[in-house]
């Protein structure tokens, strides 16, 4: 009853001009909070749900893209150089969603469970390390030479060029993935893809010897970055200086500039996203993901199709590793681990495989519980245990409570306890892919 009145409610508001005051409302409340308390994850998370009311109340298309075009441009950088913080969150929520764009093509579009993705990522990121760092020259290590006197083997200025290298290189580890496994579905695919995730993690741990590739576990820095103009700087101070409220430094215009970027990968993977959905290599995918047997009677290379899936998605990957290895200068095997495949995965499954926007909202719905709602409630909760606040009506005293009870220990639990409500309650995602809502749609009709 109370999801039927406010569908009834939404569908009430959602006509005339109604959507426009509210999207309006809602991007100039998100914005006023997020300006006059920049430290506040509430008055954030108000801002970045303003992206849904734009996306889910109609209005016209010029109006969509203007006011996002706003919020990404104007409203999002003014706020992110007030507090780094939360353009770090922003930055990423577009990594994962572009990740997540690359498995929605290999899981939602093609059918083909890939637990390894995070793979394709690595490759891309110690691309550039290699390239990009002084980690060529200590191939040649001399004894007693010290990395701060080896040369970088590229200008930072290469890194624009390897964000293409990035996307070949990426797509053919994609194919070189998918050859062995052509023959194989289900679990048995989960598993090699598992495999040669671990595979390629293994190898970055270890290419240290008898040649250092990957410099093992300390991982590879520092790592060069595009330069940055002054006058770029100078001329954001001497524009936003009396909005933002202090001096920008050349370290909040280079968060800024990666953000740009990856902002920039996005519009392009969803671009090109949409153009193979509505492609014949799109409806082949679908073909091949309903039922590849019937697939192959209709005439449907099946071997053709599940390289162009594993290439295409592991480009995605691929171009935002250069990225992050960029942004971040310093990369390592960690963060190339088997759990961040499971974390895309989880941003795929939330937001609806299949679904453009469900996976975006995937992503950033994963990212924001890791970064700010999970880690908040942590902060919180210590806080409380360093002062004498007593617990009411059971008067438990707070410092009493373990510190195994911390709320960012618990973040798979977590995410565990999603998956399952989401496979009960809400099997096609947040925002079911198209095919997926007409079937849902037909289903409550009948």
């Amino acid at each position: 009853m109370i999801s039927l009145f406010l569908k009834d409610l939404f569908n009430r508001v959602n006509q005339g001009r109604w959507p426009y005051l509210i999207v309006i409302g809602h991007i100039l409340a998100g914005s006023l909070l997020v300006y006059t308390q920049p430290r506040s994850n509430l008055a954030f998370l108000v801002l970045m749900t303003s992206f849904m009311s734009l996306y889910f109340f109609t209005t016209s298309v010029r109006f969509k893209l203007i006011a996002g075009t706003m919020l990404a441009l104007v409203i999002i950088p003014i706020v992110g150089v007030r507090n780094i913080f939360y353009l770090e969150v922003i930055f990423q929520i577009s990594v994962f969603a572009a990740l997540a764009l690359g498995l929605n093509i290999v899981v939602g579009f093609a059918g083909l469970l890939d637990l390894g993705y995070v793979a394709f990522y690595a490759v891309g990121a110690y691309l550039w390390a290699f390239f990009g760092s002084q980690q060529f020259y200590v191939l040649h290590f001399a004894p007693g030479t010290q990395p701060s006197d080896l040369p970088f083997l590229l200008p930072g200025d290469a890194f624009y060029m390897f964000l293409l290298v990035g996307v070949v290189i990426a797509g053919l580890t994609g194919i070189l993935l998918g050859l062995p496994v052509l023959r194989l579905r289900g679990d048995y695919l989960a598993i090699v893809t598992l495999g040669f995730g671990e595979v390629i993690r293994v190898l970055a741990n270890n290419l240290d010897k008898p040649l250092n590739f990957t410099n093992g576990p300390q991982g590879i820095t520092p790592i060069q970055r595009p330069s940055m103009p002054d006058p770029v700087v100078e001329w954001f101070n001497s524009v936003f200086r009396g909005v933002v409220g202090h001096d920008v430094t050349p370290a909040d215009m280079y968060n800024l500039m990666f953000y740009i970027f990856a902002l920039i990968v996005i519009i392009v993977i969803i671009f090109v996203t949409r153009r193979l959905d509505d492609s014949k290599l799109g409806r082949a995918w679908t073909a091949v993901r309903e039922d590849e047997t019937a697939a192959i009677a209709q005439g449907i290379p099946l071997v053709k199709m599940k390289l162009a899936a594993f290439a295409v998605g592991a480009s995605f990957a691929g171009v935002m590793g250069v990225l992050l290895a960029a942004s971040r200068t310093f990369i390592s095997p960690e963060s190339f681990s088997f759990m961040q495949s499971i974390g895309v995965l989880t941003m795929v499954i939330l937001g609806g495989a299949g679904s453009i926007p469900g996976v975006i909202l995937g992503a950033a719905t994963v990212t924001i519980l890791n970064l700010q709602v999970l880690q908040g409630f942590s902060l919180y909760l210590n806080e409380l245990r360093q002062s004498d606040a007593v617990m009411p009506i059971i008067n438990f005293a707070w410092k009493d409570l373990s510190p195994q009870l911390d709320p960012a220990k618990y973040q798979r639990m977590l995410f565990g306890l999603i998956l399952v409500l989401m496979m009960i309650f809400r099997p096609a995602g947040l925002i079911p892919a198209t095919r997926r809502k007409r079937e849902i749609d037909a289903e409550e009709t009948n």
